[in-house]
């Protein structure tokens, strides 16, 4: 949820740090600090506020060190301020701590730590075990800054990643995780520490990415030492080339990086496609299916466990398999499946889907329905991540970079995705006609264009109708089918940046209880293609109207009894009612998008809410 950049080497440590902050402030924004290694002291700078707050109180930094390290946060204990920002120091001032994640135990800690005499200027967790490793030292003379950190970590419960600096260790980074990711980029005699490679892609392709339950001790001296933190046995760190460019993580001409990253939807969905959909050959090749078809055909039921826009992928999912594949599918919040004993076993396949690969909340429900044996596949979009670390089997999206906090081209990849899986399996299990097959997947061939189409058709119409709805308190989305789904997605974007109040039901449920809501203030946006349940949408359109509500029409085009009735109307192509979601999500994602412009919303960064969730 935070993020965290190091740097030792021959540059100026503040800079590369401050630079790789702003990468990473998707990760978290509500607080930031930096800290920079000095002959026996620290210079310090934190504020509550994003980087360009940071940078205003510590311009002063600049060139006074080869050592430092910074964070960005996403406030988990304590309340956004000067004092619960990171880095957090040891009492005795001579150990700088930054961290992402939680300590669950440390109010135990903090009570021990107390009655030894500490004491606390800041509500965090994180100020706890930065004096948990002074009180090691303290109390072992012999010990060295790593193992101090070593034997602190192995006192601690709940998820990490951790950079430290030791002002009588000077040059020397130890870092570690336990559950929130941390990169090491291996420049020529410089070393870098991040949440992602981001901070460092332009200065290296050279990466080690920590794994569970490692750190590692950083110096130009003694280059990277790895080692397992329960034992301290030494590991052999594996060296990962980089396909990350700078190009994909800057906003290339776009205002914001969630414009950026709508707009790149006909090529995400593309790269998803290539060397999977080979429609000239009539072949869905996937390596991660293919390994273990006859596993996933057999299974008693397939669970999918996801969060937020991932579970909406999810939803739509199960329609996709239930259909093609006819095999029986569950789909569970990650954050619910875990707590509830649900029933998994050996012959059970659990799909676990995650944009970034490191959410807490569904690594935590894969790893309990690996201990009940179940197959575990997953969908990400990081290569590398825990998630596919984890995982029997999987896919990436290759969607690219996603630096907007809310999903866009990550939720269509993932859609994308799990077409591929269930039009595969329904082929292979006999449930697809050879026939329905091919008039499928070339239809999904067709997507990327679609996308296309509707990006150049809806923009600018889209923009215009948000223009209307700048001051509504509340939205109802409403759809049928495939596009129910698609219609809780299109509440959420509205919700997570605009704050609007939305809800997505559907159009059946409208009657049992929404239908209150809806007066002449009320716009409700309905998804309505000509295939699947169209007369009974015109039925749910007509009672909206008969209640002077707002209707807002996403139809197919060329449509005329919607789109008659309706007070705004914004057309996409007419495909195959299966892929419906894919292309009817984007002009909901751009009216979300325009809406919280014109409402002066921070859009790539909106209140409360951070990228890539690794607490639970």
């Amino acid at each position: 949820m935070c993020g965290i950049v190091g740097y030792t080497g021959f540059q100026d440590a503040y800079q590369v740090v401050i630079n790789g902050l702003r990468r990473l402030e998707y990760r978290g924004y509500d607080s930031a600090g930096v800290v920079l290694e000095q002959p026996h002291h620290f210079d310090v700078a934190k504020t509550k506020g994003k980087v360009d707050d940071l940078v205003a109180i510590s311009k002063d930094f600049v060139g006074r060190a080869h050592v430092g390290m910074g964070h960005t946060r996403w406030a988990t204990h304590g309340v956004p301020s000067d004092n619960n920002s990171h880095p957090h120091l040891s009492n005795n001032g001579k150990i700088a701590l930054v961290h992402n994640g939680i300590i669950e135990n440390y109010d135990v800690l903090k009570i021990m730590l107390t009655e030894k005499g500490f004491t606390f200027k800041s509500e965090t967790d994180t100020e706890v075990l930065v004096n948990l490793i002074q009180y090691f030292m303290d109390t072992h003379p012999e010990m060295d800054f790593p193992t101090a950190v070593r034997s602190a970590l192995n006192e601690v419960y709940g998820a990490y990643a951790i950079t430290v600096l030791h002002d009588d260790f000077p040059g020397v980074l130890v870092v570690a995780r336990l559950g929130s990711p941390l990169a090491i980029g291996l420049g020529n005699n410089e070393y870098f520490i991040a949440s992602d490679a981001s901070p460092f892609v332009e200065f290296t392709k050279e990466a080690v990415y920590l794994e569970e339950g490692h750190m590692a001790t950083i110096s130009l001296e003694k280059g990277v030492d790895i080692r397992n933190i329960k034992d301290n046995v030494k590991i052999t760190p594996q060296i990962q080339e980089l396909k990350l460019s700078l190009e994909q993580i800057e906003k290339g001409g776009y205002e914001h990086f969630m414009l950026k990253e709508i707009f790149e939807q006909p090529k995400s969905i593309l790269d998803t496609l290539r060397g999977r959909l080979l429609v000239d050959e009539g072949i869905i090749k996937m390596a991660g299916i293919w390994d273990h078809l006859e596993r996933i055909n057999q299974a008693q039921k397939i669970t999918i466990i996801a969060c937020g826009t991932s579970w909406h992928a999810g939803l739509i999912g199960e329609y996709l398999i239930e259909e093609f594949a006819r095999i029986p599918v569950e789909v569970e919040y990650a954050s619910e499946f875990r707590y509830r004993n649900p029933i998994i076993t050996e012959k059970d396949i659990v799909i676990a889907i995650s944009q970034s690969g490191e959410t807490a909340d569904t690594m935590a429900a894969i790893k309990m329905a690996k201990e009940k044996g179940a197959f575990i596949y997953g969908i990400c979009n990081v290569v590398d991540s825990s998630i596919a670390r984890i995982t029997d089997a999987g896919s990436y999206t290759h969607a690219g970079p996603e630096i907007g906090v809310a999903s866009t081209k990550a939720f269509t990849a993932q859609l994308t995705i799990l077409a591929l899986i269930a039009l595969k399996l329904g082929k292979h299990n006999g449930h697809l006609s050879n026939q329905e097959f091919m008039r499928l997947i070339t239809e999904l061939d067709t997507i990327p264009q679609k996308v296309e189409e509707v990006l150049e058709g809806t923009h600018q119409i889209t923009k215009e109708i948000a223009r209307k709805f700048v001051d509504a308190q509340n939205f109802l989305y409403l759809g049928r089918g495939y596009n129910f789904p698609a219609a809780l997605e299109g509440a959420l974007k509205l919700k997570e940046i605009s704050y609007i109040h939305a809800e997505g039901y559907p159009a059946a449920e409208m009657k049992h209880g929404p239908i209150a809501l809806i007066d002449e203030n009320m716009p409700i946006v309905i998804i309505a293609p000509k295939q699947g349940h169209y007369d009974k949408i015109v039925s749910n359109v007509q009672e909206i109207k008969a209640r002077k509500g707002k209707v807002i029409a996403v139809v197919n085009r060329g449509d005329t009894q919607v789109a008659d009735m309706a007070d705004y109307v914004i057309e996409f192509p007419e495909t195959s009612e299966c892929f419906s979601p894919i292309v009817a999500s984007v002009p909901l994602q751009l009216l979300a998008y325009y809406i919280a412009v014109f409402r002066g919303a921070n859009v790539d960064q909106p209140r409360n809410l951070a990228k890539s969730v690794t607490v639970e």
